[in-house]
């Protein structure tokens, strides 16, 4: 039976409480485009100790996505956004005393969505996982949360709450990852900056790859909710991103950027405002790494998220990297050799979450073209 897009959005939404789901095939096979959410042949959780779980509204386009750990991961970050929407990432700062952190949530709902991380704090609080605090049965989860800008898809007053991320956390698993228009990228979109100018953008998602070289494991997961185009970082093809205003091909945000700066006052409004685009990107690896360490490779991963979208850290965005280690691997690692690593699976990670993204009306999907 062949699915309408309609159909196939309602598809998407279908799952509210998904960790993972089976993978499809060996190593070197993707799932049908026409099945959603997909998994990719590597993921997050192939680093051991990581757990994934999503929650998506079945009322709109907009969830969350709890990731979580067996044991406290350390932990870094690279806030070079713009306009970055976070919860406690100032404690990932090298000069924090605070470098093991119980949870990431990562969310839609714009900043209001915020409010959902203190449902993570709950479920981790209530099953005794925090920091010693002193007082008896006192303990203090530190769940970094990380926020995307989805409200102008569907009715934005319906966003993420503490429920929905109790029910992400239900959900983590260590089974493999889906991808596409589930959890935090249910609602996410690029190829915006234009659409005032009646240039339709495209419909973003989850990615997540690893990447797996003897012993260590590194894995990125990406929530695509960017500004610019996303290319095939090997090729320099756009994938998905701002589409002239018949949809017939891609308009090239960077050429048609640099246009703008000949045509000077007469160049038509840009759509940047703050908080509105943002890409969130989770890299995490098995190799022990102190926090000093990690806020070196979250900058590295940052370079391989340049390589995918373009045009990246625009002014209005709020781009971040959360780097964490489960510390399992206690060996001597060129961090040079890590992060050019990390920063490759990111990139693969960012293209894979439009390429298996849902689309939604007014925000077609790289399988709807």
């Amino acid at each position: 039976m062949q699915l309408t897009r309609r159909a196939m959005w309602r598809l998407g939404l279908a799952g509210t409480m998904i960790g993972g789901v089976p993978r499809h095939g060996d190593a070197g096979t993707r799932a049908h485009p026409a099945q959603s959410p997909q998994t990719a042949s590597g993921s997050l959780t192939d680093v051991a100790g990581v757990r994934v779980g999503h929650y998506t509204d079945p009322r709109r386009p907009t969830g969350c996505t709890a990731v979580l750990f067996d044991e406290p991961a350390t932990a870094g970050a690279d806030y070079d956004g713009s306009a970055p929407g976070e919860m406690l990432g100032v404690m990932l700062q090298p000069v924090s005393p605070v470098d093991r952190i119980h949870g990431i949530l990562l969310t839609g709902g714009g900043p209001m969505g915020l409010g959902a991380v203190a449902g993570a704090v709950q479920y981790l609080e209530t099953r005794g996982i925090g920091y010693n605090w002193g007082p008896p049965n006192v303990r203090v989860p530190i769940v970094v949360g990380a926020v995307i800008d989805d409200l102008s898809v569907g009715d934005g007053r319906i966003r993420p709450d503490p429920e929905a991320a109790v029910k992400a956390c239900e959900a983590a698993a260590a089974t493999p990852v889906a991808e596409g228009s589930i959890g935090a990228g249910t609602g996410a979109t690029v190829g915006k900056m234009f659409r005032s100018r009646g240039l339709a953008g495209m419909k973003g998602g989850i990615g997540t790859v690893s990447i797996r070289r003897g012993e260590v494991v590194v894995a990125a997961l990406s929530v695509v909710n960017a500004a610019g185009d996303v290319l095939d970082w090997r090729t320099g093809r756009i994938v998905a991103g701002a589409r002239t205003a018949d949809g017939s091909a891609f308009v090239n945000s960077a050429a048609l950027l640099q246009r703008d700066l000949e045509a000077g006052p007469a160049a038509a409004a840009l759509d940047d405002q703050p908080f509105r685009a943002t890409t969130l990107t989770v890299v995490a690896t098995n190799v022990a790494l102190d926090k000093t360490s990690l806020t070196k490779l979250a900058m590295m991963v940052n370079t391989g998220a340049a390589r995918a979208i373009n045009p990246y850290h625009t002014q209005g965005d709020g781009d971040q990297v959360i780097a964490v280690s489960t510390n399992r691997l206690k060996r001597d690692v060129s961090l040079t050799a890590l992060g050019s690593t990390a920063a490759e699976a990111a990139a693969d990670a960012i293209r894979r979450g439009v390429e298996q993204a849902t689309g939604v009306p007014d925000w077609p999907a790289v399988r709807d073209l």
